[in-house]
């Protein structure tokens, strides 16, 4: 298997609610929902970096397509891992992201490993880690 992931897609409980927290709330560009003409259909997709985006799609219908039950969610299943280029930057977006509406878990801190980061979950308990890695550079 090739390295070709695309699309990350968290399934949500409310898709407006969703969309206004990444959309208005983190500043992540989209063209909102879409697909909404099809049973099980509306979905929203959000440009990341060259090549990968964010979608968010109800949940019942992520279960209904990918035939598999629904279940009680959990945020210790996957982290989504937003790295930035300083200290100030992680402050910032985890601000932004409480402003929002994010649930702080874990206050932006110095990390045993030698870099800075901080944890929030989105509206549906994604849980995501803002981080400042010194040893990694990061691209515009």
């Amino acid at each position: 298997m090739k390295p070709r992931i695309t699309v990350l897609t968290l399934g949500v409980d409310d898709l407006e609610r969703s969309l206004t927290f990444y959309r208005d709330g983190l500043g992540l560009p989209t063209q909102g929902i879409i697909g909404r003409e099809f049973e099980h259909g509306a979905v929203a997709f959000f440009d990341l970096q060259a090549g990968l985006k964010l979608a968010i799609w109800n949940r019942q219908d992520l279960a209904h397509e990918a035939k598999v039950p629904l279940k009680s969610p959990s945020s210790t299943e996957i982290t989504i891992g937003h790295n930035v280029g300083s200290k100030e930057e992680v402050d910032k977006i985890m601000e932004h992201a409480q402003k929002a509406g994010a649930i702080i878990t874990d206050p932006a801190h110095d990390a045993f490993w030698g870099g800075y980061s901080g944890h929030f979950l989105d509206p549906d308990g994604h849980l995501w880690e803002v981080v400042w890695n010194p040893e990694w550079e990061i691209e515009d």
